[in-house]
């Protein structure tokens, strides 16, 4: 009887899901809506929701984080985010960036979700244009967390706990160069400041879902 009363207890104590016991961290997504999100006006019906996940399989579209942690303003952060991408899939998760109705987001960094689209080399976990990573750290059709952490001039980014970036923008820096094909994935001036996180949704063939998506603010 002691027992039960104890289970009885403990379940009581634990957290709802979706709901991280770890100290300092927050949820940006209940798992459930779009509340404290807002996809731009490009292609909205890019992002849906199943089974707990966000999926973006479509044309070209971003899903910004517009809720009212830290004013949706991040400087130093860590991010964790649970990404499944299918086979020849391409996504990416921005920081420092901020909501625009359409393009490729002109302001932030671009975190890589990618570990077998073959029109692009740079795989999962690498920070896009400025220090990539050409081998996938994950396979296609498991999840994966992508972590990425931010304080003053340096970036690290991990996927399953393996390092997989760590870069210090230069005192110098300048931003990332046009990129050759004009797409305007990467514009001249873009520099670590601060800004919200968004999600990528990159075209109709790439199917990739993520979820637990929370943040633990450092300043």
């Amino acid at each position: 009887m002691r027992s039960l009363i104890f289970c009885f207890a403990l379940l009581a104590v634990l957290p709802p899901p979706g709901l991280f016991a770890e100290e300092g961290w927050i949820d940006l997504w209940d798992g459930k809506t779009f509340d404290g999100w807002r996809v731009n006006s490009e292609n909205p019906s890019t992002f849906k929701i199943e089974n707990g996940a966000i999926v973006a399989n479509g044309p070209r579209t971003h899903l910004f984080y517009a809720g009212s942690v830290n004013g949706a303003k991040f400087r130093d952060f860590e991010l964790k985010v649970d990404v499944l991408a299918k086979k020849n899939s391409n996504g990416g998760i921005y920081f420092h960036t901020a909501y625009q109705p359409s393009g490729w987001p002109d302001a932030g960094f671009e975190v890589q979700v990618n570990n077998t689209f073959v029109k692009d080399p740079r795989k999962s976990g690498s920070l896009y244009a400025v220090q990539d990573n050409v081998l996938p750290p994950a396979g296609d059709d498991e999840w994966f967390t992508e972590h990425i952490v931010v304080r003053g001039k340096v970036v690290k980014i991990f996927v399953n706990g393996r390092r997989i970036v760590r870069w210090k923008q230069p005192k110098n820096w300048n931003g990332v160069e046009p990129l050759p094909n004009g797409r305007g994935q990467n514009m001249p001036g873009r520099k670590l400041g601060e800004g919200t996180f968004a999600l990528q949704g990159h075209d109709p063939g790439s199917t990739v879902m993520y979820k637990n998506i929370r943040v633990k603010i450092l300043d």
